[in-house]
């Protein structure tokens, strides 16, 4: 490849990802709480909740988490309209899991935010999925390209 093609990229300023992550929580349309010890997100409540950024060892991380529940908040009806009904540890639940972990993923890396990746808890479930379905993974991942770009859309600064 030519160089131009192949140079490093210059990592985008930590305090200009923050203000973009801000920007997505606040223009993301759901209701954000932030407080108590888990972070979930309540599909029949359309609440996004994320325990504080102190709770968490390396602060970027929170905001990693943030984007993942977020990226669940994108299957609500009123949004991409993905099926959210699967209890824990059924195979739909783990679907959904993989979907808003790439959709973090996918938007942290368009914001430039390096978070500390943490999959092991998801990751049996997950490869069940991908042993029953050889093309889950790439429904996963067109899944969460649509939920990061409605995400990532959400954060456009606006005139």
């Amino acid at each position: 490849l030519p160089e131009d093609m192949i140079a490093p990229v210059a990592p985008i300023a930590s305090e200009l990802a923050i203000a973009g992550a801000e920007r997505v929580i606040q223009n993301s349309g759901v209701t954000f709480r932030i407080g108590g010890g888990e972070a979930f997100y309540s599909p029949t409540h359309d609440v996004v909740q994320v325990p504080p950024q102190i709770a968490f060892l390396e602060p970027i991380n929170w905001f990693r988490t943030a984007l993942h529940e977020l990226g669940h908040a994108t299957g609500h009806k009123s949004r991409l309209d993905r099926d959210q009904t699967g209890e824990f540890g059924s195979a739909s639940y783990a679907k959904e899991e993989l979907v808003a972990e790439m959709a973090s993923a996918f938007a942290c890396a368009a914001l430039g935010i390096v978070p500390t990746v943490r999959h092991a808890d998801y990751i049996g479930a997950w490869l069940e999925v991908l042993r029953a379905d050889e093309k889950a993974i790439f429904r996963a991942a067109s899944a969460a390209s649509k939920a990061a770009d409605f995400l990532l859309a959400c954060g456009e600064e606006r005139p």
